[in-house]
């Protein structure tokens, strides 16, 4: 016999994995891990024994609950696996997996439309972050199909939007966890930055790079990953993360001068695979880092005038564009995140875990159905 667990299977943005409801999950958390790893099939290099599609951006997982605070509709735990190691890391946010959340919420009667359009507001456990989340219910149904394209996606999607209330400081202690917003570290200069994913951020020329090498190139670049893991365990610890040897942060991205009418041109480690675009919340940091006056970006980002400011973040695939708001009085303090996102549902079903790993309970019953 195995273990059936009620799961929905999701693209949420450019990344997929499944989704969960966290009722449905082992309550203890040693355990819990043990069934994500048997779910996703790590570690393995291909994941061939279970859903993980052999490559980090595939081996993510989505853990939803009812809101636990007043004025939170829902809680979300994000979980992220790799292929070949037997780490489960609920630290970092993913701000792609987390435009499946409302989806979610919604197909399996977590909480209810409120007519052609719905928001949520999403407590993000992982960093004590909260959004605004909403989507397209006409009808009273999830809404997958619109006009809305995201690079890094094929198709068009129906609209997703995301408002961040707080991301300064996720994992970081604070926006600016050295306390400058530029250092040189290990002989770079950087700028070591989280607001909404723990960044350094540096020149590519300054690691002898262009910053325009395509995902397969820079994947095949072994002292330049050896170069930047040296410099990303240096920062680490001036960014008061302690060892992040074996973490999946900070991120390492490279900026170059835009090539293609964005703001700014980057190319992410995540940390140790070049991301074929962007994270949401790496996109996010790398924008707020476009309006703070003297980061690595002055000279080489060209963010818009005003107080709301619309910074196009160039990537391998195309380009993310972030609403970045700041304040008048003091344009260094952003104010305001938001963005644009599309997910769609691809599998509903159960997922199913050896027995010896959790014998939990047992169901033949259909997982979820459509909520309304």
């Amino acid at each position: 016999m195995q273990t059936a667990i009620p799961c929905l299977f999701m693209r949420g943005g450019t990344s997929r994995g499944p989704f969960f409801n966290a009722a449905d999950l082992p309550g203890d958390i040693a355990t819990r891990d043990k069934v994500l790893l048997a779910v996703m099939g790590s570690p393995d290099r291909r994941q061939i024994d279970g859903l993980g599609g052999a490559h980090p951006l595939t081996s993510k997982v989505g853990i939803v609950s009812k809101g636990s605070r007043p004025g939170v509709d829902l809680d979300f735990l994000f979980a992220q696996l790799q292929p070949d190691k037997d780490s489960v890391d609920t630290t970092p946010n993913c701000g792609n997996m987390l435009a499946a959340v409302a989806p979610f919420a919604l197909e399996t009667g977590l909480v209810k439309p409120q007519g052609d359009a719905t928001t949520l507001r999403v407590l993000t456990l992982n960093t004590d972050m909260q959004c605004d989340i909403t989507v397209q219910t006409p009808g009273g149904h999830v809404a997958y199909e619109g006009d809305a394209r995201i690079d890094g996606a094929p198709g068009t999607s129906a609209p997703i939007k995301i408002n961040f209330l707080d991301t300064a400081g996720s994992v970081a202690p604070s926006l600016l966890p050295t306390g400058h917003v530029r250092d040189v570290i290990d002989g770079v200069e950087v700028t070591c930055i989280d607001n909404g994913m723990p960044l350094v951020m540096f020149k590519a020329e300054a690691v002898g790079r262009t910053g325009y090498e395509d995902v397969a190139q820079l994947n095949a670049d072994t002292e330049l990953k050896a170069r930047l893991e040296r410099l990303r365990i240096a920062c680490g610890h001036a960014m008061q993360l302690g060892d992040v040897t074996a973490k999946n942060y900070p991120k390492m991205t490279l900026i170059a001068p835009p090539r293609a009418g964005g703001s700014i041109a980057t190319r992410s480690f995540i940390p140790h695979v070049c991301h074929d675009a962007i994270g949401v919340l790496a996109a996010v940091t790398v924008a707020t880092a476009c309006v703070l006056k003297g980061s690595v970006t002055q000279g080489i980002a060209q963010p818009p005038g005003g107080t709301i400011k619309q910074i196009s973040v160039e990537h391998p695939t195309g380009e993310f564009s972030v609403e970045i708001e700041v304040d008048p009085a003091n344009p260094q303090n952003v104010t305001r995140a938001a963005l644009l996102r599309t997910a769609r549902l691809l599998m509903r079903g159960e997922a199913m875990v050896p027995s010896s790993v959790w014998r939990g309970k047992q169901t033949t019953a259909p997982a979820q159905r459509r909520a309304g």
